[in-house]
């Protein structure tokens, strides 16, 4: 397991800083990351680590500095030879950052509310140690595509009001989760660094972030969702398609390795019935089929 090295802090307490990792899919990024930018929330940071794109996503990355710096964001962006995966590339942009709260995006996901930072922000107190937003797919009327994560006693996902209206009293309240998916969530740095940040045993990619979750909530912290904030997410997009990422394959062998080293916990808990857990199949979004992603003010 890597660990992440300790690096001087700047003296910025309200610093938040974001982390993405971009590995090709142009056109995905220069899509989504931009609206970043309209965020409220000031000092922020943005801290871009790309495995090895060949697809001009590195000279994009050099255009949309000069509109970071004109939102007041600083840009930084940390350029690897070839994919590294998830985990390793993550825990590069923790050890980058700079801020006392850490947020992991993906490149597949946009801004939906403007002061989403400032919401999150205010959850992470106490023993909360991980918070994340309500994710919607980028299309009218906005249906959920994640409200936490639940997991059942014998080890199946269930992603929390999966295509159900976005207005679902049942996922309308801000409430305690076994896990989240890391496309969005902000986080506590120094609790990821206590733990030892991404596990590199789920490179390239799958489970890693319900791994990070179970392992800060056996240190015992705990894990919040909060429907006030809301991000759009496409869905799949970061990952699909990808030769070198056979994700069915990496999603059971994966699946093995959390099973096994959770198991005593999640047997244990009060998770979703495994009749719940069953996926939905919904239609991709195309990042081309969507005109325009307003955000909320």
């Amino acid at each position: 397991m890597a660990r992440i090295s300790e690096v001087p802090r700047a003296d910025m307490s309200d610093l938040i800083s974001i982390v993405t990792l971009t590995h090709n899919k142009v056109d995905v990024t220069r899509r989504c990351l931009p609206t970043l930018l309209r965020s409220h929330h000031r000092p922020l940071e943005l801290i871009v680590v790309d495995n090895g794109s060949n697809d001009g996503t590195r000279e994009w990355l050099q255009e949309f500095a000069a509109d970071a710096t004109a939102a007041d964001v600083e840009l930084r962006v940390v350029l690897n030879e070839g994919n590294i995966g998830c985990s390793t590339a993550r825990n590069q942009g923790a050890a980058a950052a700079r801020g006392k709260n850490l947020v992991y995006i993906d490149n597949d996901v946009a801004l939906r509310n403007r002061n989403w930072l400032a919401i999150l922000a205010a959850d992470l107190v106490d023993d909360i140690a991980i918070v994340g937003p309500r994710i919607v797919y980028p299309i009218e009327p906005y249906r959920i595509q994640c409200a936490g994560v639940g997991i059942s006693r014998t080890g199946r996902v269930q992603f929390r009001g999966r295509g159900e209206p976005r207005n679902d009293p049942r996922f309308d309240s801000a409430r305690d989760v076994q896990c989240l998916i890391s496309a969005c969530w902000m986080m506590k740095g120094d609790v990821l660094r206590d733990v030892g940040g991404f596990d590199e045993a789920f490179n390239p990619v799958e489970y890693e972030d319900f791994d990070l979750c179970y392992r800060i909530r056996s240190a015992g912290h705990r894990i919040r969702y909060q429907p006030a904030a809301e991000m759009y997410h496409f869905e799949s997009v970061t990952t699909g398609g990808t030769p070198s990422l056979p994700n069915r394959y990496l999603i059971i062998k994966h699946g093995l390795l959390f099973k096994e080293r959770w198991k005593h916990m999640f047997e244990q808990e009060d998770g979703p019935p495994d009749a719940t857990t069953r996926w939905k199949k919904i239609p991709a979004v195309s990042i081309d089929a969507v005109a325009d992603l307003p955000d909320i003010e």
